[in-house]
């Protein structure tokens, strides 16, 4: 049976983080994933989860300067050092909190640099993978779609899982968001047969509205059923914006998914 992670940078996002974990474990979630948590130090994360009986998944690399506009460092040439400086505070944090993956924010390169970005990219994961290796976390890789994220170093899933074959590295895996897949290049089911001994991570939400997954172009319960068949056993994310209130919204999971 499939397991719901709640994302906390979406769900409940009228609270603040520690009351998001809160409502998590109240509506029956047994798990969370969270975009940037540093507001809250990871002790006092990590002993809230406990409390709480909820597994902490995974966090991003920080975004460097998110109001500007960045979305990540990663493959961004010039930024090593930062990128690697995110890495650091991604895996303390996660030392600290109990958390198990960091997904590796690439950030936007322009159309000119993506050849030089590349390498930069694939440099910045083979350290940051030996970082998080030694503490036995995981390293994510996610192509956010174009419409969403233009300008964003990559939206298609052969992008990351050359980078992920090239590198043979044990701890770096994709994160397979349905939603961006969808948005950036469709046959959501097709890609997943062919990627699921890649991934890490499953996330999910309504294509093109990214609300509750009960609505729009994307038939959840044949994703649900071919993540089955597929023997994947990770956390299946719920990544997407409420139309409402994010407690009515989970109507959803009866009808539509299994908590």
């Amino acid at each position: 049976m499939l397991r719901f992670s709640a994302n906390l940078g979406l769900l409940w996002a009228d609270r603040p983080l520690l009351a998001r974990l809160e409502a998590a474990a109240a509506a029956g979630f047994r798990a969370v994933e969270m975009h940037w948590p540093f507001e809250v130090a990871a002790p006092a994360m990590g002993e809230a989860a406990r409390r709480l009986q909820l597994t902490l998944l995974g966090i991003n690399t920080a975004p460097g300067r998110f109001e500007a506009g960045e979305r990540g460092l990663g493959a961004v040439p010039g930024r090593e050092p930062e990128f690697q400086a995110t890495v650091d505070q991604a895996v303390e944090y996660c030392r600290g909190a109990g958390a198990s993956a960091i997904h590796a924010m690439a950030g936007n390169v322009a159309i000119a640099d993506r050849a030089p970005a590349r390498a930069v990219f694939r440099e910045n994961l083979r350290i940051a993978a030996v970082k998080a290796a030694r503490y036995n976390l995981t390293l994510l890789l996610e192509p956010l779609n174009p419409y969403d994220n233009p300008g964003y170093f990559y939206s298609r899933l052969e992008d990351a899982l050359s980078l992920i074959e090239e590198l043979r590295l044990p701890n770096l895996k994709l994160q397979f968001d349905v939603y961006h897949v969808a948005r950036s290049e469709g046959d959501v089911l097709t890609k997943l047969g062919r990627c699921i001994a890649h991934v890490g991570n499953v996330q999910i939400a309504a294509v093109p509205s990214r609300a509750e997954p009960d609505e729009g172009e994307i038939a959840y319960p044949a994703i649900f059923r071919a993540l089955e068949s597929l023997g994947y056993a990770g956390w299946v994310g719920c990544e997407y914006r409420p139309r409402g209130d994010t407690q009515a919204g989970l109507r959803w999971m009866p009808l539509v998914g299994r908590g």
